[in-house]
């Protein structure tokens, strides 16, 4: 943005509510910075300026007349392309998507922004179909690294890391099914938050795994993830899980002590197969928080044995027909994942449902001893576009399907969690702070708490 715009969220809301900017000059200067360093970051598939400008236009309108624009007033967002923009073809990453219909309606978290005063300037760059961990699409080019453009963002919610890592935009949307939201927030180096699973609405949003489809936001600060967060909270008829909890306002409660927390690291498979680039990230988030008892979270590796499982059999079962009439166009390894899920047995199948059925029973019973658990979201920093394989004590290890061998077995129960972004050099890596159901509130106040005392940060982008 330029110069003298704001770059939080918070900050730009209340100088437009204020009237010292106008949505509509902050919506310009978000579009220029976009035009700038998207051709670097290959963040955007598709810019929505026109519909961008007539939003900030009735924002300024409503500002004019002496009404409240919304917590979010003037505040430029941007969704991962597998949210419903009216008007536009919901991709999801995909080449097959661009023959469907554009949108008819936007998707409820869309809507709930954009009542709050927020302005959609376009949709992201992600991975085919959501099954990606590394932010490399094939269709429509590798969305890249702020802090360094021959790295990855990883995946599947790249551009939406990409966009606000690179500081495009303040706030962005993406989806988490084992891992999504929490890598790119680890590799480019922001703020992520996956909700309890069934929180946030994912309704008009295209699917990949239903029942570990999660949905939520990043953002450069922790105040911004909670503005957001809050302003899309609330129960949605028109998503299954998303029917029950009344909105319950997080961004309040972020400058509580956090004293009384029982704060704990995770162990056992957690603190393995880690990089010293994590081992140090995790290091420091404890020291901070004041954290050295560690807990050892039982059978995570079968946890993430049976999320690949679940999430290969449902993503295939999804795209069955797809995969019949169109092979060539999807991203071959996508493909061929899919199809391997299709073969898998329904007995195996059944077999990691009743094992996650455990497995979330054995985690509720560790939280009635600890309000919060600490864990890398990543094993290491990003690695560069195109790596396939990296090496850790002598043992050479697939990228693409170890990026996420410490967010797969949390998502697999649905447990809340913020990514925060530890600022080593020269890259930035996250770490998870990992709540029990439904109390996302605490894992905000402990990023917070971790923020204010410098401990945790987004720095500018240092590749742009």
């Amino acid at each position: 943005m330029a110069t003298s715009t704001p770059t939080s969220a918070s900050e730009i809301a209340k100088a437009v509510s204020s009237g010292r900017l106008s949505a509509s000059e902050v919506i310009e200067a978000t579009l220029a910075r976009i035009v700038q360093h998207d051709p670097v970051l290959n963040a955007f598939t598709d810019v929505t300026a026109d519909r961008a400008r007539a939003k900030a236009r009735e924002v300024d309108a409503a500002i004019e007349a002496g009404k409240n624009a919304g917590p979010l007033a003037g505040v430029p967002f941007a969704v991962k392309n597998l949210f419903d923009v009216k008007g536009i073809s919901t991709r999801a990453g995909s080449k097959i998507n661009r023959d469907l219909p554009p949108a008819s309606r936007d998707a409820t978290l869309i809507e709930r922004l954009e009542r709050a005063g927020a302005v959609l300037v376009g949709a992201l760059n992600m991975g085919e179909y959501a099954y990606d961990f590394t932010g490399e699409n094939v269709h429509d080019g590798p969305s890249r690294n702020p802090h360094d453009p021959t790295r990855m963002t990883g995946g599947s919610s790249g551009g939406s890391g990409s966009a606000v890592g690179g500081a495009l935009v303040p706030v962005a949307l993406g989806s988490d099914t084992n891992g999504s939201i929490r890598v790119p927030a680890s590799f480019c180096g922001i703020f992520g938050l996956k909700p309890t699973y069934g929180r946030l609405s994912r309704a008009r949003s295209f699917p990949f795994v239903a029942s570990l489809d999660h949905v939520g936001p990043f953002a450069r600060s922790v105040r911004d993830l909670a503005l957001a967060y809050d302003t899309m909270q609330g129960p949605d008829a028109d998503d299954a899980a998303c029917t029950a909890r009344a909105v319950e306002p997080t961004a309040p409660l972020l400058a509580e002590n956090i004293g009384g927390l029982r704060i704990a690291l995770a162990g056992g498979w957690f603190q393995t197969n880690l990089f010293p680039e994590a081992v140090e990230a995790v290091a420091r988030v404890a020291k901070a928080l004041g954290a050295a008892r560690v807990i050892d979270i039982p059978e995570a590796e079968r946890a993430r044995a049976a999320a690949y499982v679940i999430t290969t059999t449902e993503g295939a079962s999804l795209h069955l027909d797809r995969l019949r009439k169109r092979p060539n166009d999807f991203d071959p390894a996508v493909r061929d994942r899919l199809i391997a899920g299709a073969m898998v047995p329904a007995t195996l199948v059944d077999r990691a449902q009743k094992f996650r059925r455990w497995y979330r029973t054995k985690l509720l019973e560790i939280f009635k001893s600890v309000d919060l658990l600490i864990a890398a979201a990543t094993p290491c920093v990003a690695p560069k576009l195109g790596q396939v394989n990296f090496v850790l004590d002598g043992v050479e290890m697939p990228v693409r399907a170890n990026i996420g061998i410490h967010t797969q077995p949390i998502s697999f129960v649905g447990l809340p969690v913020v990514a925060v972004p530890v600022p080593l050099e020269p890259m930035p890596i996250g770490v998870q702070l990992i709540a029990p159901p439904w109390r996302e509130d605490i894992a905000l106040r402990a990023a917070y708490a971790l923020e204010r005392m410098g401990a945790v940060a987004t720095l500018s982008p240092r590749g742009l």
